[in-house]
């Protein structure tokens, strides 16, 4: 029995989407026509998939969803229900078509015989390589439940991790576009209604006001050509640094920056210890847990580092060693690395290495976002400090030539 999506009208003439399992999409026409309803189309989840995936369309679940999902079926599994009412329960608790859908599709391979990791693998754009590979290996070690519920911490910290930077960003990120709003708006029009009481002034101007009434003529002249131009280097660049090459310079750029490069190293180690801990926690191969642990970075050089790294260690070398050679991962990390692998307790390291690691990015984030904020009101009130002086000194040079 498999998943089918439909498309059909109601008996009011609505049109209603939706999920239904069935043997044949011939069935799943005949339930919606035993309701009432006439089907318009009907096809199976995993063949929209594949077409999806040829014009290179792929639906997927946001990290908060894929959580949710996760956490659910962690502690529905807990409880000693079978895996298809599981997957069936946390389908219809969802409330969303896409996620249901996935589920239901997830539940009709299961049901059909093979294993949960297999059906999560016809979502290969919902489901990382590394979830997949934790499920599998929790299913073959028969310890299932406690591999779903690492998981679920993992996929809740990294969602909180990355809300905390975003929340972080938007206070600063509102801030420079009100401010850069406002100047626009003084330079455009404010400054150009004010100067026209200057004209019938016949004394020279101070240098500061003959500056102000110059970039407000360029702005007005120009400003939009240059908004223009900002926007296509800015499309330029993030086409560019689609390309392996450049955004492998650029990140090799960022990793020599002083504080970008310590936040790009920190973020990259952290995510690698905690994929990197719970792999081998599930008891899957150093290997492979560091070939799959690799494509988490972000950043391409310490992803290269790491495959270079896995070689070594493929060759004896310890996993210490191995990364220390790379020169990216911070020293705190490696020794607690060293020290679980003198204990045997790897994977208990990684997790505390990744725990610090994370720790230190929302230190340092909140100490920059702490003096981000008051940098940009300073530069904000200066440049209109700057403005007001600008119109002032030429009124207060006519008052002293009356006088």
């Amino acid at each position: 029995m498999g998943a089918f999506e439909y498309s059909a009208l109601d008996v009011q003439g609505r049109r209603k989407r939706g999920v239904l399992e069935g043997d044949t999409a011939r069935q799943v026409r005949q339930q919606l026509r035993d309701q009432g309803w006439t089907p318009l189309d009907v096809e199976a989840v995993a063949e929209r998939d594949a077409g999806q995936r040829k014009v290179g369309l792929r639906r997927h679940l946001s990290p908060l969803e894929l959580a949710i999902v996760t956490r659910q079926t962690a502690t529905l599994l807990r409880a000693g229900l079978p895996l298809e009412q599981v997957l069936a329960d946390v389908a219809r608790q969802s409330g969303k078509p896409r996620v249901e859908r996935i589920m239901l599709a997830v539940r009709s391979r299961v049901r059909e015989g093979h294993s949960l990791a297999a059906g999560l693998s016809d979502f290969p754009g919902v489901f990382p390589e590394m979830y997949r590979k934790t499920v599998a290996a929790g299913e073959q070690s028969g310890y299932l439940e406690p591999v779903l519920d690492r998981l679920a911490d993992y996929t809740e910290n990294q969602q909180q991790l990355r809300q905390k930077t975003m929340l972080a960003l938007f206070y600063p990120a509102l801030l420079t576009i009100l401010s850069i709003a406002i100047v626009s708006g003084l330079l455009t029009y404010v400054v150009p209604q004010i100067v026209h009481v200057f004209d019938n002034m016949h004394q020279q101007l101070p240098w500061i006001t003959r500056a102000l009434i110059a970039t407000s003529a360029a702005a007005r002249a120009y400003g939009l050509y240059g908004v223009v131009a900002l926007l296509i280097a800015v499309v330029l660049t993030v086409q560019m640094l689609k390309r392996p090459g450049p955004r492998r310079r650029w990140h090799h750029v960022i990793l020599r920056l002083p504080l970008a490069g310590r936040m790009a190293r920190s973020v990259n180690a952290a995510r690698f210890a905690r994929t990197l801990g719970i792999l081998t926690s599930s008891s899957v191969s150093i290997l492979d847990a560091l070939r799959v642990s690799s494509q988490v970075l972000t950043n391409l050089p310490m992803r290269d580092a790491v495959e270079d790294a896995a070689a070594k260690v493929r060759e004896g070398s310890t996993l210490k060693n191995a990364l220390e050679r790379t020169g990216y991962f911070p020293p705190m990390t490696l020794s607690l690395i060293a020290s679980g692998e003198a204990s045997g307790n790897l994977e208990g390291m990684l997790e505390r290495a990744a725990d610090m690691q994370e720790r230190e990015v929302e230190t340092t984030l909140a100490a920059i976002m702490g003096l981000l904020e008051p940098i940009l009101i300073l530069l904000m009130g200066g440049i209109v400090l700057i403005i007001v002086l600008a119109i002032l000194l030429p009124i207060f040079d006519l008052n002293q030539l009356v006088h």
